[in-house]
């Protein structure tokens, strides 16, 4: 099945929310211009009323190496994903994590330079004046499914995904993990409890094809 990362968590009730969903990981944004900023106490306090099997992912952009390094200690992360103009050799440096690269797509990606970032996952967002990522902005994801074909790492697909475009855009891109956080809130860092059960029980019923990513 296609597994669910629901992002922008600033709050108790929207974690247990989407753990009692059946998400697979949650995601908290260490990144101050955000309007989804937890502190990293914050963060921790959430994370640890959580169940184990969700995944706990930090949000950073263009942090530095020790900022990130306290913040996933202090807050017992297991995914970092990277917005921004971190090299290779910086996000090589974070052994024992799951590391996700975050690429802002505006109508084809670089894949020469996708595949220089020897991570644990890819992510592809839509390219916004409005920000890094959480800006409900989509991407034309017709267009971007056969440039993924053989990048041969886990594809994260966000950029304005909800309940009703995400079947659409899973048979398009066939990721292996979606990720939704601003179509799923009342006003920014709140979620709405029943688009967030519809989302994450939406996407427990498709399906991707690793066939198709390996070709």
């Amino acid at each position: 099945m296609v597994k669910v990362k629901v992002c922008g968590i600033t709050n108790k009730d929207d974690a247990l929310a989407a753990a009692g969903y059946g998400c697979d990981a949650v995601g908290f944004v260490f990144y101050k211009k955000s309007p989804r900023y937890v502190s990293p106490e914050q963060a921790a306090r959430i994370i640890s009323a959580l169940p184990q099997r969700v995944l706990k992912a930090g949000v950073f952009v263009n942090s530095r190496e020790s900022s990130v390094r306290s913040i996933a200690r202090e807050c017992r992360l297991d995914i970092l994903q990277f917005h921004g103009g971190q090299s290779p050799e910086f996000c090589r440096r974070f052994k024992g994590f799951k590391v996700v690269k975050v690429f802002r797509v505006k109508d084809k990606i670089d894949r020469a330079l996708v595949r220089r970032y020897r991570t644990w996952a890819y992510m592809f967002d839509k390219l916004s004046r409005k920000g890094f990522g959480g800006t409900g902005s989509t991407i034309e994801w017709e267009r971007l499914a056969g440039q993924l074909r053989g990048l041969g790492k886990p594809v994260f697909l966000a950029g304005g995904l909800d309940d009703k475009n995400l079947a659409r855009a899973v048979r398009a891109v066939n990721p292996e993990w979606v990720d939704a956080s601003s179509r799923l809130e009342l006003s920014p860092g709140i979620k709405d409890v029943r688009k967030l059960g519809r989302f994450i029980t939406g996407a427990k019923r498709c399906r991707h094809s690793l066939k198709r990513r390996r070709q």
